[in-house]
Order: structure tokens, then C-alpha cells, then sequence
């Protein structure tokens, strides 16, 4: 591989041999372009060709060209049902028979549910006892038995491993499998047959299964084609791996599919191999990149599929003037957190706002405030008093309006003459 686009892993081994019992031994070569072709060749009839399109309203704003893939028109709503299927189709008709086992609490487990239920593989997922309900249910709905087990994923991965010896199951590694990964290969293949122009992709890493097909697909036809990969500021796993330092990796991200404590063995070897670097991005960004691909590109994108975007408009300097290639990767996002990404979205913009105003607790006061916000046409939403918990003196009290205006400069009209009628106004920030 053209060592200029090698990274330098804190303990790469690429003389491991390659087990099928134990696929994170095998060495970077069971995963190459011959493997994804292959792969694809294997799955075509059973998953979504999903689209890739140009986006010229993206494009615009991160001054580079964007084509997004979308991955997230898969039946289970990710790409990693490419993987899981590849897996199986390769695995020994005997072990089929028995069935497989996982863990995961987010997409591999519907896309192995779904497709072993399909090719008649009894198909078994342990998940921690911390998993919502709604993913339990999901994966159920697509054929998975669900065992509930320890409270963190590491237990119910130690206890994955305790039944498939117990059983006679076989273990599906999320990523960490030359199998897997070539399925997940497949969809470079689609991107770049649609979008032959690209010079660089940007991908999300959890556990480096995607980006290591995608890589490898890459370097196969495009070798000079720039290949970076993306991950959560809070989860910063593979970066610390490869860079070869101690990160810490914990907090509630909102792209909990690539909020991956312990990356991948042969996955982390590929990727040091063949990406020329890891971008890490803050929430604030991520929360950003949900809401604009579901206002421009009205498509329902999870944190991870956000990723790559977010790192392009994070750093624009980097990506100026480039073709660049994103994979949507996944839509697995509830509902309730969605509309909270949305309105802090706004709230970030200008559009919505919450403002303190100090009042004095007489009748009328209020009444002089609302007047203010009718005169700049501000909608009022929600208005909360405090007179208890305050250090103002017994006769007054805090007010929170929750308003909704055209845009910041509306806002800031509002709020300047408030402060000119001489009340004390401090809007609420977002972190």
C-alpha cells in the first residue's frame, strides 16, 4: 500500500494469520478490492442500490462539492446490513443452521436480525439492560431473539461470547471482521460508480468497519484520493489508537453509532494503513449537520450519518475546492431527540430564544414587556415567573420568555430596546 497515506497504529500486527474463529487476526489483505467486489456480487439482490446525489445547497455553504450517499434508504435504515449479510452468505451452511449470535444495541443487531431471519439463520442479540426499549423492539420486529444482559455493552459482549461457546453459536463481529467490512466496501463501490469525479471522501468511524472498506475501495481505484475519517470529540477511540495516546471516551453523544470505546484490531491496522487521517467533532457540529440535512436535503439522518458533514463544515479550510464524498450511513434517530437536535438548532440561529428580564412584581409590568415583543413582531411562546428562588429583593421577580422571531437581527432589535426602556435583559446561551 503507497505508504504516503499510512497512519502509524500504537500496536499494528500484519503478519497475524487470518481465522475465521478469530477474524480480527487476519491480516489487512482478506480485506481488499477483490473481497468487496465480491461481496457486492454476493448481496446485490438483497440490498437497496441507495442513491448518490449531488448537493448543490451544501456545496454552496462548504465551498467544496458534496455528493451524499444515502444510506440511510436501506430497509433497516443503515448501511451495516451490507456487512451482516456478507457475513452470513460466507459463513458455513452447519453454523447457519445453528445460528449466529451478537452484540449491539444500535443497527448491526436489526440488519443480522433482518437478513437472518430472511435466509432462515436463527439469529440471537444480546443487548445491556440499558437499551431502550424502542431498539429492543425494533430488532425484535425483524426477526432477532433479544437476551438482556448487564448493564454496559461490555457485559453483554462478555456474555455474547459465554453463550456462543455455551450454544454452539457463531459470534458477528459488528466490524471488527474482514467480512464484515467488505460489505460494508460495497458502498465506495456504488458512491464512486455514480460520482467517478470524487477526489476525497470523509467518513464516520466507530468501530472502523465502514471506513475501512471505504478506504480500501479507495486506494484500490483512486490511490491518491484523500481519505479521512470522522469521530466524536466525546469517543475519540480510533484517533487515540492510531495516534498512539490515551484519550478518554465517555459522555452522551448524540452519535451514539459510532460511540465506540474500543476500536477494532484488524479494522484499526486497515485504517492506519490506508486513511491519511481522523478528524475529531464537537456535538454543537453534529447537532448542526442533523438539522441541515433534514432542512435542505429533507432526508432523517442519525448523529453518525451526520458525521462527515459535520467534519467538512467544521474545517473548511481543508476541504475548499474538493470533491468530496459523504456517507448518510444511517437514520436510526428517536423521534423526541430529533426535535430537541431541531429547536437548539434554532435556537442557535437566532430564530428561537429564551430572555431573563427583571421585573418588578406590580400589576402591569408584564403588560409593558408584552408590548415591547408586539411592536417587533416577536412571538411569545412560553413565559415563566420566579419569585421564590432569586437574590432580587421580595418585590421582584424573574421572567423567562420563550419567544420565536425571524432572525437574530429581529431578536437583538427586541432585546436592545428592552434594555433602552431600562429593563435587565440576558438571554439564556446554549452550550
Amino acid at each position: 500500500m503507497n505508504s504516503t497515506h499510512a497512519l502509524s497504529p500504537a500496536n499494528a500486527n500484519p503478519d497475524a494469520a487470518a481465522s475465521r474463529d478469530h477474524p480480527c487476526d487476519a491480516p489487512i489483505e482478506a480485506l481488499s478490492i477483490e473481497s468487496i467486489r465480491a461481496a457486492a456480487d454476493r448481496i446485490r439482490d438483497a440490498v437497496v442500490r441507495t442513491p448518490t446525489m449531488h448537493s448543490i445547497t451544501l456545496s454552496e455553504m462548504a465551498g467544496a462539492e458534496i455528493w451524499l450517499k444515502f444510506e440511510n434508504l436501506q430497509f433497516t435504515a443503515a448501511y451495516k446490513e451490507r456487512g451482516a449479510l456478507n457475513a452470513l452468505l460466507l459463513m458455513d451452511p452447519q453454523r447457519r443452521a445453528r445460528g449466529v449470535i451478537a452484540a449491539s444495541a444500535g443497527n448491526h443487531s436489526q440488519g443480522l436480525s433482518f437478513h437472518g431471519r430472511r435466509l432462515g439463520v436463527p439469529v440471537t442479540i444480546v443487548m445491556p439492560r440499558t437499551t431502550p426499549t424502542v431498539k429492543v423492539m425494533q430488532t425484535e420486529s425483524v426477526g432477532g431473539k433479544v437476551v438482556l444482559e448487564g448493564e454496559t455493552f461490555d457485559e453483554a459482549y462478555a456474555h455474547a461470547r459465554q453463550l456462543e461457546a455455551e450454544l454452539g453459536l457463531t459470534f458477528v463481529h459488528p466490524f471488527d471482521d474482514p467480512a464484515v467490512a467488505s460489505g460494508a466496501g460495497t458502498v465506495a463501490l456504488e458512491m464512486f460508480a455514480d460520482a467517478p469525479d470524487l477526489d476525497c471522501i470523509v467518513t464516520p468511524i466507530g468501530g472502523g468497519g465502514l471506513i475501512s472498506g471505504m478506504a480500501t475501495v479507495a486506494r484500490a481505484l483512486k490511490p491518491e484520493m484523500k481519505v479521512y475519517g470522522v469521530q466524536a470529540a466525546l469517543f475519540p477511540s480510533m484517533y487515540a489508537k492510531i495516534k498512539g495516546t490515551e484519550m478518554p471516551c465517555s459522555g452522551d453523544t448524540l452519535a451514539e453509532g459510532i460511540a465506540v470505546k474500543y476500536p477494532g484490531e484488524f479494522t484499526s491496522r486497515v485504517v492506519a494503513d490506508r486513511v491519511d487521517d481522523i478528524l475529531l467533532v464537537e456535538e454543537a457540529a453534529l447537532e448542526k449537520a442533523v438539522s441541515l440535512l433534514l432542512q435542505i436535503e429533507k432526508t432523517v439522518v442519525e448523529g453518525a450519518g451526520a458525521a462527515g458533514l459535520a467534519a467538512v463544515l467544521a474545517h473548511p479550510e481543508k476541504f475548499a475546492g474538493r470533491k468530496i464524498g459523504l456517507v448518510l450511513c444511517g437514520g436510526n434517530i428517536d423521534t423526541r431527540l430529533l426535535a430537541n437536535v431541531l429547536l437548539r438548532d434554532l435556537a442557535r440561529s437566532g430564530r428561537l430564544a429564551r430572555l431573563r428580564i427583571t421585573l418588578q412584581d406590580r400589576p402591569g409590568s408584564l403588560y409593558k414587556v408584552m408590548s415591547a415583543f408586539s411592536e417587533h413582531n416577536v412571538n411569545i411562546i412560553e413565559i415563566y415567573h420566579q419569585r421564590i428562588f432569586t437574590n432580587l429583593p421580595a418585590k421582584g421577580l424573574i421572567t423567562d420568555i420563550e419567544c420565536e422571531a425571524r432572525d437574530s437581527e429581529q431578536l437583538d432589535a427586541l432585546v436592545q430596546s428592552l434594555r433602552n426602556s431600562g429593563y435587565v435583559v440576558n438571554p439564556v446561551e446554549l452550550d
